[in-house]
């Protein structure tokens, strides 16, 4: 079974709104072993949703339509859907009684624009929404399938996993399909695939392996369809423990696991306090440790020293290692890194320096050069970077590594 999304809205075309929805929805589809081949949006004009109806039942069983439900003028995907199948529309007195009981409840009164919402296309069987006013709508014609949902993600997600998926799992059955997301950090796609080149040539034809890079980390998602799900469950065990013994230097998790969160784990189940000094960072890679639930269990504290007198006065780093070296050197992160291990009684430290942009750079030291440091209290390691001339990126980059090089630190791989 094949599915086309279809979003329905000006906002998602004028960049006003992210369609959030879309991504969602591919994920529970795809968990649920049924394919998306392709994710279509249509502003709200009455020809352009009809259009987009018909091109999307061209090329897959079952379109899943969001948006262009509600009360107002603007919600016209109900007409669109009517003059696409050539059909009246029926008033449902079911639905009005229902919503009439809400807005009584509510204290809201009950006006000629609820008693609109309550028509529906002659073809359209009904989804009860139980999160909102406006149900959903199954149309079926010549085996293909036409669903239309709220766009509201609360109501949308409700409905989808009440109502849609279980229907189309009955409707059309598909081949059971398993995934398993190995997480890596450190190096960037086209390493990991070149390490992994065997491994791909060698992989059997009905498993799948797929990348999915961001800044400074790669998913690599298996996927195994075809077989029982107890086969398929060895079958991507067996795949995920080669990776492991291929890539044990970049592996931090599975699945969900954050690399904050992959951190914290290591420091808990060591007994490890942790301090951050931070630079060019500012307090960002502060922000992702305490982000995890829990983190007080190991995270004591950071201190943000951006100026070089509070490097001085906050974290003992030296005059002298300033005006020799620069706030900028391998020198300075590791004296800010030993520092705040000390001013804080931490086990573990990080520390993160750095040019970030996009403008201060030199010859000597360019935009995005950046370094990193980790001390406890016997060994102290400094690492450099060379990022791009983006700020954010180059700040969100380099909490990634500072994230990574700490967890190998006290893993002792460094």
């Amino acid at each position: 079974m094949k599915v086309h999304l279809l979003t329905i809205g000006d906002e998602l075309l004028i960049g006003q709104v992210v369609d959030t929805n879309s991504a969602w929805m591919g994920r529970q589809l795809n968990l649920a072993g049924i394919q998306v081949a392709g994710i279509v949006s249509a502003p709200d004009e009455h020809d352009d949703i009809v259009d987009a109806i018909g091109h999307c039942l061209q090329r897959s069983q079952v379109v899943i339509m969001t948006g262009g439900l509600g009360p107002t003028k603007d919600d016209v995907t109900k007409k669109a859907i009517a003059e696409y199948y050539g059909v009246g529309f029926v008033f449902s007195q079911e639905t009005y009684e229902r919503l009439v009981r809400i807005f009584q409840r509510l204290g809201r009164p009950v006006t000629e624009a609820l008693r609109q919402q309550c028509f529906m296309p002659q073809n359209a069987e009904l989804l009860l929404n139980h999160m909102g006013t406006a149900p959903g709508m199954w149309m079926e014609e010549n085996g293909r399938v036409l669903i239309s949902l709220p766009g509201v993600p609360y109501e949308m997600k409700h409905l989808m996993e009440t109502a849609v998926i279980p229907r189309l799992l009955e409707r059309f059955p598909v081949a059971p399909r398993k995934h398993r997301t190995v997480l890596t950090a450190g190096e960037g796609e086209s390493t990991i695939a070149d390490r992994l080149e065997k491994f791909e040539d060698e992989l059997p034809a009905d498993l799948r392996l797929a990348y999915l890079p961001s800044l400074g980390q790669v998913r690599l998602r298996l996927t195994a369809t075809g077989h029982s799900e107890p086969v398929l469950d060895r079958l991507l065990e067996t795949q995920v423990a080669r990776l492991q013994a291929l890539l044990p230097d970049l592996i931090y998790g599975y699945e969900a696991e954050s690399l904050e969160e992959a951190v914290g784990r290591i420091l808990r189940e060591r007994g490890l306090r942790l301090a951050t000094a931070e630079s060019c960072t500012g307090g960002y890679l502060a922000h992702r440790i305490t982000s995890v639930p829990g983190s007080s269990d190991y995270f004591l504290g950071s201190v943000v020293a951006y100026a070089n007198e509070i490097k001085i006065a906050q974290l003992g780093v030296a005059e002298a290692t300033l005006q020799s070296h620069g706030a900028v050197s391998e020198q300075t992160v590791r004296e800010m890194a030993e520092g705040v291990r000390q001013r804080f009684g931490a086990d573990i430290a990080v520390a993160t320096s750095g040019v970030a942009g996009p403008g201060g750079g030199s010859p000597e030291k360019p935009v995005g050069t950046i370094w990193l440091a980790v001390a406890d209290r016997e060994r102290t390691f400094a690492y450099r970077l060379q990022a791009g001339k983006d700020r954010e990126k180059n700040i969100q980059w380099s909490t990634v590594y500072a994230l990574n090089f700490l967890r190998r630190f006290a893993l002792g791989e460094i």
